[in-house]
């Protein structure tokens, strides 16, 4: 009896993806009219609600490319439904990236959807594949930032100006990660299947460890998280975003600290 491998309903937006695309849009509102007692708190819940969504489409990115590309099993595993609990490791995708915003302020990469890469037949599909996910936050910084470099900032309230630089910088840093070609990460994932089936075992061993071989040195190396933080506000400001938007926003998304004087002395409120 032949195994299912898809139908309409696997496809079906899950209502738990709907329930927090929701929480952005209300909290969203809260921090534009300034609706919210502690505005902090509502950039909190609308940067944090964004961010979870943005992680959801980064996975579904994944998963639409594998499923287009021959792994029809994706849709069975509901991958295709947008429900961060539908992941192999809701842990690593979802929890530990979240907590990483809140401690450091940093877009940790998600990668808990499984392929069969077996069904998947192609070198350039493979490679697409593994790119689709980081394409999409660096589609979504685009999308934060286009009211900054396409001049637009009139009328945009500050504290909502900032929220979008600081979710802005999230996509970014989460891009520039994922992106590294690091066993483990997506962007060796993009460059794996051009490489000598010697080198892929090599390496395979060690690629459990390549996430946490990236944060201990940008935790631990001053001049590696210089360098890579440099790298983001380089990005950022070619999309019109500088570090006095970025700043202020991780303030009010620590709401929990107090204003800092730096962000206080230029919020206008």
């Amino acid at each position: 009896m032949p195994t299912r491998t898809s139908h309409r309903g696997d496809r079906r937006i899950s209502p738990v993806f709907l329930g927090i695309a929701a929480v952005t849009a209300v909290s969203g509102w809260a921090v534009w009219t300034d609706f919210a007692h502690v505005p902090g708190l509502a950039v909190f819940l609308f940067v944090t609600s964004a961010w979870i969504v943005s992680l959801c489409l980064h996975e579904y990115a994944h998963a639409r490319t594998a499923f287009h590309s021959g792994d029809l099993s994706i849709g069975a595993k509901g991958y295709l439904t947008l429900n961060p609990f539908a992941y192999t490791h809701a842990l690593l995708s979802i929890v530990l990236p979240v907590l990483f915003v809140i401690m450091g302020g940093i877009g940790l990469p998600g990668g808990a959807v499984f392929i069969d890469r077996g069904r998947i037949q192609g070198r350039w599909k493979h490679s697409l594949i593994s790119a689709a996910g980081p394409l999409t936050n660096v589609l979504f910084a685009v999308v934060c930032t286009a009211p900054f470099w396409l001049n637009a900032l009139d009328g945009v309230p500050v504290v909502f100006r900032y929220a979008l630089a600081f979710l802005a910088l999230l996509q970014v840093t989460a891009a520039i990660l994922n992106f590294l070609p690091v066993p483990g990460l997506d962007g060796y994932g993009v460059i794996e299947p051009w490489l000598s089936h010697r080198i892929r075992r090599q390496v395979e061993p060690i690629a459990p460890f390549g996430l946490i071989l990236v944060f201990v040195l940008l935790f631990f190396i001053p001049e590696v998280n210089n360098a890579f933080f440099d790298g983001v506000d380089a990005v950022l400001r070619q999309l019109g975003v500088g570090d006095l938007e970025t700043g202020c926003g991780l303030d009010y998304y620590r709401f929990w600290q107090g204003e800092n004087a730096f962000c206080a002395s230029f919020a206008g409120r």
